[in-house]
């Protein structure tokens, strides 16, 4: 990428522009100037394709911590949202929030995000989605100066590659259980955790705890962030399925559900 000009303190806060989508009007600025939109609410600025044939998997995505649908365009991207979704920290995301352009040399480029990220204590994080088998020269050239464009204002920029299998086939599985729909009973959480330490409420070991109950359903809410993810390490399929304060590692044996929902 070419000098960027001096027009702020920052010269990358002039040498790059934001061209966004707010409310149905099209938003083109530079860096410096709309840096502070809250892009979490951006409306997405090219459209999810779906083409017979394609070697590509768009679609929609409720997130259960905004109760919105997110698009993804990629399965890859789609095993992003699920991990953003169950992350306590995250309380805003926006798929193809912004084109980030510059110039490079004699040639003006541009590059869409995937997803711009908002965080519980105010900060922002840009994430790309792209598997390591696939980052050509030229992606990562994009993808250095995006983390360019993100150092300047003080956002953090993350490179999403393929997570470990087995640990993402359980999350995507546990995912379901974000829905409103599970059933979250007051007080339940509490005493899960107090029976989870010999059997479960409906006489199953704890290895063997299946979806069948209603007691059964809050476990498995109970597994996503801020429940035993923090505090325990259910060893209900095979190996640790999610890592306490001790640093357990992710599901070593076969995942649950890993033939399932992709």
């Amino acid at each position: 990428m070419g000098e960027p000009a001096h027009a702020y303190g920052d010269p990358a806060l002039s040498a790059f522009e934001l061209d966004f989508l707010e409310s149905g009007e099209r938003c083109r600025g530079s860096l410096g100037q709309l840096w502070s939109t809250r892009f979490e609410g951006v409306q997405p600025v090219r459209e999810f394709r779906w083409a017979k044939g394609g070697e590509s998997f768009p679609g929609w995505y409720f997130a259960a911590t905004t109760g919105s649908h997110v698009g993804y365009e990629s399965w890859l991207e789609r095993d992003c949202l699920i991990l953003l979704d169950r992350d306590p920290r995250v309380v805003g995301v926006a798929s193809q929030p912004f084109w980030l352009h510059w110039q490079d040399g004699p040639e003006q480029r541009r590059h869409a995000p995937d997803y711009f990220v908002r965080l519980a204590d105010g900060r922002a994080r840009v994430v790309d989605v792209r598997s390591a088998d696939r980052l050509d020269d030229r992606t990562g050239e994009a993808f250095a100066a995006t983390r360019r464009a993100c150092e300047a204002v003080g956002w953090e920029f993350v490179w999403m590659g393929t997570p470990e299998p087995v640990f993402m086939a359980n999350v995507r599985w546990l995912a379901r259980y974000r829905r409103t729909r599970s059933g979250r009973p007051e007080g339940v959480a509490a005493a899960l955790v107090e029976a989870s330490r010999s059997r479960c409420r409906c006489g199953r070991e704890p290895g063997r705890w299946a979806t069948g109950c209603r007691s059964c359903r809050c476990c498995f809410i109970c597994c996503g962030p801020g429940g035993w993810a923090r505090t325990w390490s259910p060893r209900c399929w095979g190996r640790t399925l999610s890592s306490g304060p001790r640093g357990g590692r992710h599901g070593q044996d076969e995942a649950v559900g890993a033939g399932r929902g992709r």
